[in-house]
């Protein structure tokens, strides 16, 4: 697929009493009615516009959303949009009344800073942070008085990539309401001219085609939507809106010429995408992980997978399979060449391909490194190919090597620059940012898969975006002392349907015209490409652009060497990382991109109160708990807890954010008996948990497992009680009751409670501000002869608990610190020991993990951590006695 612009319009109203839709609060009893403005009570959202135009594949992005409050309170309005995780912001601005609440761009500690002051002043009104596969959600809240208006404005920009021959602009729109006036509107300038254009989108009627407008003429494309409030409806009189879905724009350029330079006040883009090369023959090794984690469905869809590329593979290709779990197996000793009939024999292999035990992945790296390495020393392989590794892993390394930085050096010493390695990450339970530090190191990239209907079909499209290469070893030179910052000149390969993309700045300013040399390898000869463009030509062609924006090769040039700086920073160390790091910082403060070192931050003076807006952008590794801990020994204290839970037999997880990693301990006790696991007493919220024991004849004598049979929830303020089985559920109001079973699905909405119950997999609890709580059925099968059905309980939300907040889980809801020394082989080969020094005792943990189910309901989700033994004494206050309660409420 083409460069996604990916972004979702998300801005709504809740539209009636016990909505359940969160963007826009405090908004109640509004009334619809049938005429041109859909909500006369309320905010409305009479106006939408998202404005996005290309020049040279450079998107610069204007969304643009205009509330008004029609009431005659004072009501907060959120605006809420999502953005390419690869875009940067370059602009936030608030306009309230008439007046401008511009953003500013600082380094991301001055601008947290400043963010904290105001809220701590007043309230949270924004923040950017990672939410989808290819996205970070930017969220902003105002207060508009009433009769008053606001008018949010948001830019961001990004270079459009481009695979399988076009690039494309992709548009979630959900507005959730009707919008008197929407519009999308998308002009694009290309000096080459402009081959094709389309326009489509997933909820496009018959009645919608004619409102797509399109336009193209030479180097101008133009395409718009705006649909009439009638024409947003799902039908007659409707109030709901059929403005749900993908909207889709692809375009490609013509290609005469191998590349184009284009230049314009002195800075320069090269844009390089030869066609008509001959197919260079591919050599590809896949190194797939088949540990314990991989089974079920990611291992269904991983065959799917490589079933459909292997249909893919051409005859003069070579392949080979190696696996990894606790031990490595190959499929041959060496690559062989894609005949049919070793074609048949590698599909019989993987659909035989099975579940094996850990996680070596250092093993499986090392093999598949070695084998490709042979191949080439004996000849075996055309001399003119292209060698590839595609390595798919969900987990963290378990057995073998533990040392993340140990394997990168390991990766990087047996590669030493000679092809690409490819990193695939299957889920979340993985140390995401070590793979995509690995791949940068040895000119690959990383790729999250996501676990989803369509895994496979993620795994398919990545392999095609490499399936063709072209040429090998690409170097793009410059006249070397009229340019000078060049951004990334070599790339060790170029496939079929993409584009190399070189920027620089031209230093001779008596240069009247630039010179491209292009060297590369390809599947017959070493191929040169020289170009050449005038300065004074190309500067007349882009008079005509000024229509779009202004001057944008220094703006991408900025773009891309920004972008490149973060990507070596990630693998650099020492003097090299602060260096770049510093380099980074002073590009995005010059130019206004917030970056993972920059923040925007907007503050509105409000009622002697300062409302702020932060727009932030994380690292995609620190998106979510990926990073593995660095062995053998880290010690840092941490400022916040993460999620905390118990469930199984019972294992409780405390994760700690701060150190990427987590803790784990089990309780061993009898049937029946009652344990606190969270005990606020200045909120009054408690939360208690009964054990119950597994189905056993009176003859068994063997010791039984326990797990959680009935929870309590309880709070002295709202005078609330919760009881959980996995029979029923049972809300206590005071001298009120209501009952619900497991088979319901039902939203209950109270001003200080939240029930959702999903028919037979969980209930989610939130409580007041800020104490949510997701509750998970595990339902056996009736005639199983000796499990019953058990709970899981999980803390997302507890920032409204208090300071002395205490229980098994409530305790973690601080900071904890730790540190790991001497790790070393335990009884088990899969689970090494350590020493853990945590709340001044010296432990002996085990390396292990355990099973979340917040996720998948009915498999559950491997989460590595440190075991700490004997019912986590040394790591919970006391012992776990104390924690034994006589009441479940």
């Amino acid at each position: 697929m083409g460069r996604r612009l990916l972004f979702y319009i998300l801005l709504a109203v809740i539209p009636a009493v016990g909505s359940y839709d969160f963007l826009i609060s405090n908004v109640r009893n509004i009334k619809k009615r049938n005429v041109a403005d859909t909500n006369t009570d309320g905010i409305d959202i009479y106006s939408m516009n998202i404005d996005s135009r290309i020049t040279s594949r450079f998107a610069h992005n204007t969304i643009t959303s205009r509330a008004i409050n029609r009431g005659n309170v004072s009501m907060e309005a959120f605006f809420d949009v999502e953005l390419p995780k690869t875009a940067f912001i370059t602009n936030f601005a608030m306009i309230i009344d008439g007046v401008t609440y511009p953003g500013t761009i600082k380094e991301k500690e001055a601008a947290q800073k400043q963010y904290q002051q105001a809220v701590s002043r007043g309230q949270t009104a924004g923040l950017v942070k990672a939410s989808g596969r290819k996205t970070e959600k930017f969220t902003v809240s105002v207060n508009i008085a009433a009769a008053s208006e606001v008018v949010f404005e948001l830019i961001f920009e990004e270079l459009l990539k481009r695979r399988f021959g076009y690039y494309e602009m992709f548009i979630k729109v959900n507005p959730k309401q009707l919008v008197k006036n929407f519009e999308i509107e998308v002009n694009i300038f290309e000096p080459q001219g402009i081959s094709y254009l389309e326009a489509e989108g997933s909820f496009i009627t018959n009645d919608l085609l004619p409102v797509i407008q399109k336009s193209l003429s030479g180097k101008k494309g133009r395409v718009s939507f705006k649909p009439t409030l009638d024409q947003q409806r799902t039908c007659v009189n409707c109030l709901t809106t059929l403005l749900n879905g993908d909207f889709i724009i692809k375009y490609d350029v013509n290609r005469e010429a191998p590349g184009d330079i284009q230049i314009v006040n002195g800075y320069f883009v090269h844009f390089f995408a030869p066609k008509n090369i001959l197919r260079l023959p591919k050599n590809i090794v896949f190194i797939i992980d088949v540990s314990i984690s991989m089974s079920g469905r990611k291992l269904e869809q991983t065959k799917e997978a490589l079933l459909k590329i292997l249909e893919d593979i051409k005859e003069e290709d070579h392949l080979n399979f190696v696996l990894f779990g606790s031990d490595v197996h190959k499929w041959k000793n060496t690559l062989i060449k894609a005949t049919p009939e070793n074609l048949q024999e590698a599909r019989n292999y993987v659909q035989q391909i099975h579940i094996a035990g850990w996680t070596n992945l250092n093993g499986g790296l090392q093999t598949g490194i070695q084998m490709l390495n042979e191949a080439h020393k004996n000849g075996s392989l055309p001399e003119r190919s292209a060698s590839l590794i595609i390595m798919l892993t969900d987990g963290r390394p378990t057995k073998g090597e533990l040392n993340n930085d140990v394997i990168l050096e390991n990766v990087r010493n047996a590669i030493q620059g000679k092809y690409p390695l490819y990193n695939l990450g299957f889920g979340y339970d993985l140390d995401y940012g070590s793979l995509e530090k690995m791949a940068s190191e040895n000119n690959g990239l990383a790729r999250r898969i996501y676990e989803d209907s369509d895994s496979a079909l993620q795994l398919q499209g990545f392999y095609d975006e490499v399936a063709n290469p072209l040429l090998t070893e690409v170097e793009l030179q410059y006249p070397e002392n009229a340019v000078s910052d060049l951004t990334q000149n070599h790339f060790k390969h170029y496939y079929d349907g993409s584009e190399i993309v070189v920027a620089g700045r031209i230093v001779d300013d008596d240069l009247n015209s630039i010179t491209a040399d292009v060297k590369a390898r390809g599947a017959e000869d070493d191929l040169t490409f020289s170009e050449q463009s005038d300065i004074n030509e190309t500067a007349k062609v882009f008079e005509e652009q000024k229509y779009i924006y202004g001057d944008y090769t220094e703006k991408l040039w900025a773009y891309l060497t920004i972008q490149q700086l973060l990507e070596k920073r990630n693998s650099a160390k020492g003097d090299e990382k602060v260096n770049l790091t510093a380099k980074a910082l002073e590009m995005s403060l010059k130019y206004k991109f917030v970056t993972p070192l920059t923040s925007m931050v907007v503050t509105k003076p409000e009622d002697n109160i300062d409302k702020a807006a932060l727009a932030d952008k994380p690292l995609e590794a620190e998106a979510t708990r990926q990073s593995a801990p660095t062995y053998p020994s880290y010690s840092s204290p941490g400022p916040s807890h993460g999620y905390t839970s118990v469930d199984g037999d019972p294992h409780f997880i405390i994760d700690i954010p701060q150190k990427d990693d987590a803790l784990c301990f089990n309780i061993y006790e009898d049937p029946g008996k009652i344990l606190n696991l969270i005990r606020d007493p200045s909120t009054g919220i408690t939360v208690n948990g009964q054990l119950i024991g597994n189905k056993m004849s009176n003859n068994d004598a063997q010791p039984q497992n326990s797990y959680i049979g009935r929870l309590g929830i309880h709070s002295e303020e709202l005078n609330l009680k919760l009881e959980v089985t996995p029979e029923k559920i049972i809300l206590h109001n005071g001298t009120k009751q209501m009952t619900f079973t497991w088979l319901d699905e039902v939203t209950l909405l109270h001003p200080t409670l939240t029930l959702k119950i999903i028919r037979k997999k969980s209930l989610e609890v939130s409580m007041g501000e800020g104490a949510t709580f997701v509750i998970i059925l595990h339902q056996s099968w009736r005639k199983n002869p000796k499990h019953g059905d058990f709970l899981g309980f999980y803390t997302l939300d507890s920032h409204r608990l208090s300071e002395r907040t205490h229980g098994l889980l409530g305790q973690f809801f601080h900071p904890i610190d730790f540190t790991i020394l001497e790790v070393h082989p335990g009884s088990s080969p899969e689970k090494p020991d350590a020493t853990m020094i945590v709340k001044n005792h010296q432990l002996t943990v085990t390396r292990g993990w355990q099973k979340d189910y917040t996720e998948d309901s009915r498999h559950g989700t491997n989460i590595p951590c440190w075991f700490i033994h004997n019912n986590g004494e040394g790591l919970i206050d006391g012992t776990y006695i104390d924690y034994i309660v006589s009441s479940l409420f």
